[in-house]
C-alpha cells in the first residue's frame, strides 16, 4: 500500500507566497520523479514542476523564476515553494510520485490535491 498526501495550500493575495508539501508513505523501494501538477477550473491538468531522483528540475514556463521544487529523499517528500503568486496560479495542485515496488516496477501515485487560491 502506498499513500501520497499533499499539505499546504490555501488563500493568498497576489504577490504573496505559499508552500506545498507532498509526502509518500507505505511500501516504497525507491522514488523516481516527483512532480507537481495543477488544474484550474474548466482547464486541463498541467505539469507545473518536476524533480528527478538526482535532483534535476524542470518548470513550466509560466512559473519559472517564481516557483522552486525540491525534495528530501530521506523523507520521501517533495516541496513546492511558490512566490510572486498571480491569480492565474489558482487551482488544485496535485502531487505525483513515480514509486518503485519490491519488484522494482514503477507506478505513478497521485495525491488527492490541495486548493490554492490567489486573490487579486
Amino acid at each position: 500500500q502506498v499513500l501520497v498526501e499533499e499539505s499546504g495550500g490555501g488563500l493568498v493575495q497576489a504577490g504573496g507566497s505559499l508552500s506545498l508539501s507532498c509526502a509518500a508513505s507505505g511500501s516504497i523501494f525507491g522514488i523516481d520523479s516527483m512532480d507537481w501538477y495543477r488544474q484550474a477550473p474548466g482547464k486541463q491538468r498541467e505539469l507545473v514542476a518536476s524533480i528527478s531522483s538526482s535532483g534535476a528540475r524542470n518548470y513550466a514556463d509560466s512559473v519559472k523564476g517564481r516557483f522552486t521544487i525540491s525534495r528530501d529523499n530521506a523523507k520521501n517528500t517533495v516541496y513546492l515553494q511558490m512566490s510572486s503568486l498571480k491569480p492565474e496560479d489558482t487551482g488544485v495542485y496535485y502531487c505525483k510520485a513515480a514509486i518503485r515496488n519490491i519488484l522494482r516496477y514503477v507506478r505513478d501515485y497521485w495525491g488527492q490535491g490541495t486548493q490554492v487560491t490567489v486573490s487579486s
